[in-house]
């Protein structure tokens, strides 16, 4: 059964990790949502329940929209990390 609150979409996007005290690093999205996004990557040392920062784009045709946003690591894999949003972590 499906717990997620909001839809996942496929992710044509770059998403830019921030972890704090360290240097950002550029990760590829798979998908996304409004409360979470699933990023492809390797050794970057993340933890569940670290904190993070995001920034990403999300082009909406004739706008493209810089998002920003606190996240926590929600889960690590060998092949990503999903990150839940900072807003959603509560619920």
């Amino acid at each position: 059964m499906e717990r997620r609150l909001h839809t996942r979409h496929r992710a044509r996007t770059t998403v830019y990790v921030v972890m704090p005290g360290h240097k950002g690093r550029i990760c590829k999205a798979q998908n996304l949502s409004a409360s979470g996004v699933f990023v492809e990557t390797r050794n970057l040392g993340l933890r569940k329940g670290q904190h993070v920062e995001l920034a990403f784009a999300i082009n909406l045709g004739l706008v493209t929209k810089i998002h920003r946003r606190t996240a926590v690591v929600a889960h690590v894999t060998h092949g990503g990390t999903g990150l839940m949003m900072e807003q959603f972590a509560g619920r």
